[in-house]
């Protein structure tokens, strides 16, 4: 799915309007009709409702939404913020429709001594602002926000919570906190990122026949990825195939009580469909992992507890895989540059080698071109800098991956990729529960294993996010997500694999 910039979103109606053709205002009845119709399915025992209208267009689709609540049968009450002038046409047009309703009951906000409480169990709607905004809230409207979300009443924003920017960040805001956001036709992109998760609450994306003509022939900087783009990347096996045809790799990993990172990247390898994965571990990993785990080969190290050298020729191999656990020993960080030196294909670099990196920044020109990095928040601030908030994280990692000509996958909720073309991908599946010991290395496994068998560095990164996150979706389903541990996300692979295949 792509995801729209604000501006983009604005040109969509306008083309729907111009080549349906349709009236604005019919197609504002269209958004009202599927946000009244979830809200009707979703709140059908509510007691009453408040909706709270600005003068502008989100504000029209608040009248509309009210209007057609009122007509089947529930208690209304609208609230319009007054800012001195008459609002755009087709918020009149509401208005005027609205008052032809007997006993429909409206009040103009002008003031805080326009505030009044809010009876139990009222649910709020939020059309006050839409995706237009592009100031902060202040005076009488952030009051008013801030009125709205200290009521205690579950709140329904309507296509974005008010105070909040589409495209930058919206850090220290003032924001409607909502317990649900209704959004038209595709995500925005601050739908989608962590920074304002505790004000969009649940996010519903609401079909409202935009036309489909603009979605196909406009492009998207940022797309959201779906099982329809897995599916056009995954690449079915042949029927004649053999282990040599599925590639081999390599994964560089563990220390003395990290063995267990090693353990849980190479099951994740190889349930990602490898066909021959060897390990290079330090002495102290060997027995752990021939007993773990018999259907990988193991080397080992001189060294009993660390790594310091891989003494074989590493060009063998199609995928190397390097950091879960590894530690950052002074050997071990000249064994990494090492493999820079050597290692000319691309690699999955996570975890330590990530570190080491970020502490000695003259390696990041080493790295080989198509390389997979996969830093969370505080490994892509060592390895680039802080940031100050997720929309400069975004840029910052567009821009590192084109300067490195490397994929980097900011994981988190929705994990950022962003590629060296200056395109990013949202991911659509994954879960809280994931947020646990060794699911990064289970990720690095799986890239690992991907990258072996011939996808390239840009489908490795697509297909092996989403595979991840859907196995901790299917074994959050399973065990509950406070219980989801890193290998209930390898076990779940398979079903994973199955649900795009099929």
């Amino acid at each position: 799915m792509k995801i729209f910039s604000a501006e983009q979103i604005r040109e969509w109606d306008q083309y729907t309007i111009l080549h349906e053709p349709v009236a604005s205002v019919e197609l504002m009845e269209r958004a009202a009709g599927a946000c009244t119709a979830w809200i009707m399915d979703h709140y059908a025992k509510a007691p009453s409702f408040s909706v709270f209208c600005g003068k502008g267009n989100n504000g029209g689709d608040g009248l509309a939404i009210a209007r057609i609540l009122i007509a089947n049968n529930f208690s209304v009450t609208v609230y319009i913020l007054e800012f001195g002038h008459k609002g755009t046409d087709d918020f009149q047009i509401n208005l005027a429709k609205l008052h032809q309703l007997a006993g429909v009951d409206i009040h103009f906000v002008q003031s805080e001594e326009n505030f009044h409480p809010f009876p139990p169990g009222q649910v709020i709607i939020d059309a006050l602002f839409g995706s237009g905004l592009n100031r902060g809230l202040e005076g009488i409207t952030a009051a008013l926000v801030e009125h709205i979300n200290s009521s205690g009443c579950e709140i329904i924003s309507i296509d974005i919570p008010s105070g909040m920017f589409v495209d930058i960040s919206s850090v220290n805001n003032i924001m409607i906190d909502s317990d649900h956001t209704l959004s038209f036709q595709c995500y925005k992109p601050a739908l989608l990122v962590a920074e304002n998760a505790a004000n969009t609450g649940d996010v519903h994306i609401l079909d409202i026949g935009l036309h489909h003509e603009y979605y196909r022939i406009t492009d998207a900087k940022f797309e959201l990825i779906s099982r329809q783009i897995v599916r056009s990347i995954y690449k079915p096996r042949k029927k004649f195939g053999h282990k040599g045809n599925y590639g081999h790799a390599l994964l560089v990993a563990g220390s003395y009580g990290k063995i267990g990172a090693a353990v849980l990247a190479a099951k994740a390898c190889m349930r990602s469909g490898a066909g021959l994965l060897t390990c290079h571990l330090p002495k102290c990993g060997y027995e752990v992992m021939q007993t773990a785990f018999p259907e990988v080969m193991v080397n080992t190290d001189f060294n009993s507890s660390f790594l310091t050298k891989i003494e074989e020729d590493i060009t063998k191999y199609h995928s190397i895989g390097i950091g879960p656990g590894i530690g950052q020993a002074s050997e071990t960080k000249t064994m990494l540059r090492e493999i820079f030196d050597s290692y000319k294909k691309p690699l999955v670099i996570d975890a330590d080698a990530l570190n080491i990196i970020g502490s000695q920044k003259e390696l990041l020109q080493l790295i080989p071109p198509g390389s997979i990095l996969t830093p969370h928040p505080k490994e892509f601030s060592r390895l680039f800098g802080d940031t100050a908030n997720d929309f400069e994280s975004i840029n910052l990692a567009l821009k590192k991956s084109n300067e490195l000509q490397c994929v980097i996958v900011l994981k988190g909720h929705y994990s950022f990729i962003a590629m060296p073309d200056g395109k990013g991908f949202f991911n659509s599946t994954g879960n809280p529960g994931m947020a646990t010991a060794g699911s990064g290395d289970v990720l690095t496994g799986i890239l690992s294993g991907l990258l072996a068998q011939g996808y390239n560095s840009v489908e490795t990164a697509i297909l092996g996010v989403y595979l991840h996150g859907s196995a901790g979706d299917m074994a959050a389903q399973e065990s509950s997500q406070e219980a989801l541990i890193a290998s209930d996300i390898i076990n779940a692979l398979a079903d994973a694999f199955k649900l795009i295949t099929t």
